[in-house]
């Protein structure tokens, strides 16, 4: 067979089939008499085999000595093109998302270009000094895209730089609630509370509704940090979680004021003290947790705190009726 028909069945240029003859590859089987290049089925059997190694990702190198080198093992080629594919895709899927997010900053020239590059470039960096400049430039200087923030601060480790990406997100007015939604779920534990501390700190309606979801979240530290935004935000769903966490001493004083908080809002203030004194009769609660379940009575208005009270300064455990007698005392005297 000649070398175009070879080139028709095998789908082969004429010009490839002669570079693989100079390399070695290929070498047809004759000539005719005119001098010709004739090739035999071994032959398309062979170009077959190296077009198929190529598909895979072999240099023409690579295809030569697994061809004929009889002891050529192919294993380790094979996890070398998958180890360098998935390097290549992993390339590849950056420069993606990096014009992704060029491009959702909708940039009026190569100026901006030049500056989201530099600012994303700086939230990548290994210096938390520039991290934190990043951070505080993408509010005035040119605006970073909020899928950029929302990454930046769910993995950032140091404390300085996560609250200044916090600000950040919140200053960009784009939300960005439902991408942080997703580190909830991550299953990484600091992921999951940098989510829910970058979730707090904004501001609106879909923020609070995540926080309340966040309620049933597996993750303890979740709860509890949901809960303590909501009770500032008047939620009140928050109201057991913040009373286990002065049960268990879990940020107590912080739990502790939310409940303040929403002990203003009178319709609340009976439900809250009548659920701090449920829980200061269980057994199971030990004289330290009822003594600051006690002490969270006293920002909690009514009648319902006072006669609690009352009852409590008569308490068999003396330091919990000191500490109500105390508070009754302060009470009477406002």
């Amino acid at each position: 067979m000649l070398i175009g028909d070879v080139a028709r069945r095998s789908g082969v240029s004429a010009r490839m089939l002669r570079h693989y003859e100079s390399l070695g590859l290929v070498r047809p089987t004759g000539r005719t008499e005119s001098g010709y290049r004739e090739y035999a089925s071994e032959d398309i059997r062979r170009i077959f085999h190296i077009e198929s190694l190529r598909s895979l990702g072999l240099s023409l190198r690579e295809v030569g000595r697994a061809l004929d080198d009889p002891g050529f093992t192919p294993a380790q080629l094979v996890d070398d093109l998958m180890r360098q594919t998935r390097e290549r895709i992993t390339s590849e899927t950056e420069l993606l998302t990096r014009l992704r997010r060029i491009g959702a900053a909708e940039p009026a020239g190569w100026e901006d270009v030049l500056q989201i590059v530099a600012l994303l470039q700086a939230l990548g960096s290994e210096s938390a000094g520039k991290r934190q400049r990043a951070a505080l430039s993408s509010v005035e200087e040119a605006p970073v895209p909020v899928e950029a923030l929302v990454e930046a601060v769910l993995s950032e480790t140091d404390p300085i730089v996560a609250g200044a990406l916090r600000w950040a997100l919140v200053q960009s007015g784009a939300g960005g609630a439902e991408l942080l939604a997703e580190g909830l779920d991550s299953p990484a534990a600091e992921v999951r509370k940098r989510a829910v501390q970058s979730i707090a700190e904004i501001p609106n309606g879909d923020a609070t509704a995540l926080l309340q979801d966040a309620l049933a979240n597996p993750d303890i530290v979740v709860r509890r940090y949901a809960a303590l935004a909501l009770g500032v935000r008047g939620i009140a769903a928050a109201v057991p979680t913040l009373i286990d966490m002065i049960v268990e001493e879990a940020n107590d004083v912080d739990a502790a004021d939310a409940l303040s908080a929403l002990a203003s809002d009178p319709a609340l203030a009976d439900q809250i003290a009548t659920r701090l004194v449920d829980c200061l009769t269980h057994d199971t609660v030990d004289s330290s947790a009822r003594r600051r379940l006690t002490q969270a009575l006293a920002d909690i208005p009514g009648i319902t705190t006072s006669r609690a009270l009352a009852d409590l300064s008569r308490d068999e455990d003396r330091a919990v009726a000191l500490t109500a007698a105390y508070i009754l005392t302060l009470r009477e005297t406002r």
